[in-house]
């Protein structure tokens, strides 16, 4: 495995980090700023646009999509510290329109999608002008288990009557969210992993009702937000399903494969923040006679810190090249660890960094306290550690089951 990067990576490496010395960064408060005054959260502040539009102009724009005339053609190994470096800040994502949950609707378009949906559809969302949501998980049972679900779908002529009760469609708050990838039941007495479906779900069709939206340890996560959404009886065009009927469960591995790897190395991006305010703070401080730099817990937090980042993107870029090569299926025993090691790590890393920083770390004026919380999600969005083991120690036990063990000791 060589994970050297190209020439052209770290052309767009330079660019990044050049963009968010220059725009990301000293914008961040005015973002909070402007979001505070407006009437309504959910609007896009005016930096958030201006921003985007600077992007544009910069060509750092829709960088994700491997294999896809629709993306600027880089490989999953190729995006990784680009998706770190925009994990470094909670707006950045969408500046550059590489936003959970857009990336992986489109890249469940640009995959399954036909060419009318991808002309209503993905291509607005590839310019910016829309935004989506993702409509799987559901209050009423333990959606860690899709096949859980209890949304239906149902065939009726030329129509699908769409029924069930959602909740963390992560940017339904946005008043550009225009469709949900709802999930749901269109053949209950099917084979297992088959009686799913996914259908694409206007946001303004009849009987689409955004109950409330969900705060996260406080934070509202405005103008992005988190709904909880109910379907009554809406109807869509059968022209709509994604794939084909009982293809949901297929989609939804696709899916959450590529999703699962971008939330990683966003964490890991936001574990270097974290990592570079502990170090700088320890040298405009000092207790008990002496600098923080100096102090001997500070230096095994850092040097901790810094083991832990490394291993966590080691893996990530080792199933970012497995993804590549072997495919998203092979590769999903790493994807698995990878979703277990960099949450855990990150929590660590931001961690440690609010205990340096004190009253301060908890506050507004760092990203600590707000990035700690969206990360804490990660250990259960996307499935939660526990289901990642399992699928890590099963796939270690495959290996034993045509061994002998009379020789075992």
């Amino acid at each position: 495995m060589n994970f050297d990067y190209s020439d052209r990576v770290k052309e767009l490496q330079a660019k990044l980090e050049r963009f968010m010395d220059e725009h990301i960064y000293p914008n961040e408060r005015v973002f909070a700023e402007q979001l505070a005054e407006q009437e309504c959260r959910w609007f896009n502040p005016p930096i958030l646009e201006e921003l985007k539009e600077k992007a544009k102009q910069e060509g750092l724009w829709n960088l994700f999509l491997p294999k896809s005339e629709y993306g600027a053609g880089l490989t999953n190994l190729e995006y990784a510290p680009l998706c770190e470096i925009m994990g470094r800040s909670s707006i950045a994502p969408e500046v550059f329109n590489c936003n959970a949950p857009d990336t992986g609707n489109m890249e469940i378009l640009e995959r399954y999608g036909t060419e009318k949906q991808k002309e209503n559809w993905l291509k607005p969302l590839l310019r910016g002008e829309i935004r989506s949501c993702f409509s799987m998980t559901e209050p009423d049972v333990a959606s860690s288990d899709a096949t859980n679900i209890r949304g239906s779908i149902v065939r009726d002529g030329d129509e699908y009557v769409i029924n069930g009760h959602k909740w963390w469609s992560s940017g339904a708050g946005d008043p550009r969210c225009k469709f949900s990838i709802f999930m749901g039941k269109s053949n209950p007495n099917g084979p297992k992993y088959e009686q799913q479906s996914m259908i694409i779900v206007p946001l303004d069709a009849p009987g689409v009702h955004i109950k409330r939206m969900l705060p996260v340890f406080g934070y509202d996560h405005a103008p992005h937000g988190h709904a909880e959404i109910e379907f009554n009886n809406v109807r869509v065009p059968a022209s709509n399903i994604l794939w084909e009927e009982g293809k949901g469960f297929a989609i939804a591995q696709g899916r959450l494969g590529p999703g699962r790897i971008h939330h990683c190395m966003r964490t890991i991006g936001a574990a270097e923040r974290a990592l570079d305010i502990i170090c700088k703070r320890i040298h405009e401080r000092e207790t008990f006679g002496k600098p923080l730099k100096d102090q001997g817990v500070i230096q095994e937090w850092i040097a901790d810190s810094r083991i832990e980042i490394e291993q966590a993107r080691l893996l990530t870029l080792k199933a970012a090249y497995m993804m590549d090569t072997v495919g998203n299926k092979e590769a999903k025993t790493e994807i698995a660890m990878i979703k277990v090691v960099a949450p855990n790590m990150a929590l660590n890393v931001i961690d440690r960094a609010i205990q340096v920083l004190g009253a301060a770390g908890v506050s507004e004026d760092f990203p600590l306290a707000s990035s700690y919380a969206s990360i804490r999600t990660l250990r259960i969005a996307d499935g939660p550690d526990e289901v990642h083991r399992r699928t890590i120690a099963r796939q270690e036990l495959k290996k034993y089951q045509k061994r002998s063990f009379s020789h075992a000791r």
